[in-house]
């Protein structure tokens, strides 16, 4: 069954919604959709309000560990955390209440995939407080995993064969579809259905969603597999006026 999965995305120690592809290291400046006024803290309380489990807060640059660890103060075990973990700080985070961490470019060595590294977390973490984070930019017929803020291209292709692998490792996927995320054009409909064929263990899936009715196509293509979805920048609470995020909590209600 599809639930609704909130975020919180980090930027500058506030809370915002980005144009995912304006994230480069040559510059500082992003393209923002919408800077809230409003706390990380009041939000993560938000979330516990409504009942809201699985969310995600991601930390997109330096200049952010307070802001998340004050969201995990009010909601401990209700949000998961994710940028710039690794093995070195992901006790850190899961001590501080973070339900799961979430994992990218530290499963890398350059671009190439590490199991010596994602057997390493896992140890760290117990498989089921790992996430693996497989955002991914399409490449020719198929999606490529992106790391470093989406900058850099890996070698490890979004294939059913690699989430069975990897699904030894961690108790869920986040994958934000890069070349849609935060345009609010639509959801990648050919990836969601990729996903959802396989569909083995609950998968996070956020990327261009604009319609409160995409939570009813998700569902309806999953067929009852964990596909959830994220909505960013077309969310009344981030400055948006495509989807209420009232809606959303009704959903989730309706479909327990």
């Amino acid at each position: 069954m599809t639930e609704f999965r909130p975020c919180i995305d980090l930027h500058d120690g506030k809370v915002k919604q980005i144009v995912g592809s304006s994230l480069k290291d040559t510059t500082t400046e992003v393209k923002e959709n919408f800077v809230s006024e409003k706390s990380a803290a009041h939000y993560a309380e938000m979330y516990k309000r409504d009942g809201l489990k699985g969310g995600h807060v991601i930390m997109l640059g330096k200049g952010n560990e307070d802001a998340a660890m004050e969201a995990l103060k009010v909601y401990p075990g209700g949000l998961q955390v994710g940028g710039g973990i690794n093995a070195d700080n992901a006790r850190k985070w899961l001590d501080a209440g973070a339900s799961h961490v979430i994992v990218t470019s530290y499963m890398f060595d350059e671009a190439r995939l590490s199991k010596e590294k994602v057997q390493k977390l896992r140890d760290i973490c117990g498989k089921d407080k790992l996430v693996l984070d497989l955002s991914c930019k399409k490449v020719g017929s198929g999606w490529v995993v992106a790391k470093d803020r989406w900058q850099t291209l890996t070698d490890l292709p979004v294939t059913h064969e690699v989430l069975d692998m990897l699904s030894e490792y961690c108790d869920e996927f986040l994958v934000h579809a890069a070349d849609v995320e935060g345009k609010c054009q639509g959801i990648d409909t050919e990836l969601v259905e990729h996903l959802a064929a396989w569909g083995k263990i609950p998968i996070t899936y956020a990327g261009g969603a604009k319609s409160i009715s995409d939570l009813s196509s998700i569902n309806e293509v999953s067929n009852n597999r964990p596909i959830h979805l994220t909505y960013g920048s077309s969310l009344d609470i981030f400055g948006g006026s495509l989807v209420a995020y009232s809606d959303c909590v009704a959903w989730n209600t309706s479909h327990k």
